[in-house]
């Protein structure tokens, strides 16, 4: 966990220096973050620990036009699914939802999108949920 946030910390560090006035960073969160399974520990922690650096970053780094916003994610169906899951949790993944089922990558891909892009101009320290309906506080 350590890691990946160091990683990161020196990600950013780096890379700002070279970004202008309305570049973005996001951060990948998760709905983990909020809603921790006691399995996925390490992952959840490290995903509310995202959260948090990006929501400081968009503090931080605001007066030099820079943006910075999270999505959480959550549960999305991607290949790793079935391979980290026993078969009756993957044949009843996401059913849990208020939409009653997984997202898919691509219903996720639109949100960092637009958080990349101009349309969002004034979009910064916001964390996005792409849920399913499960809330993210």
């Amino acid at each position: 966990m350590a890691t990946n946030l160091s990683a990161l910390f020196h990600l950013v560090k780096a890379a700002v220096p070279h970004m202008r006035p309305g570049s973005s960073i996001i951060g990948s969160s998760s709905v983990n973050s909020d809603t921790p399974s006691p399995t996925l520990m390490p992952y959840a922690a490290t995903k509310a620990a995202i959260a948090n650096m990006t929501a400081s970053l968009a503090q931080l780094l605001g007066p030099k036009g820079i943006r910075a916003n999270s999505v959480a994610p959550g549960p999305i169906w991607t290949p790793l699914i079935p391979s980290t899951m026993p078969k009756e949790k993957v044949e009843s993944f996401g059913e849990d939802t208020p939409l009653g089922r997984p997202g898919q990558p691509a219903e996720l891909a639109p949100v960092y999108v637009l958080l990349a892009s101009d349309e969002a101009s004034y979009v910064s320290g916001a964390r996005v949920a792409v849920t399913g309906g499960r809330p993210i506080l």
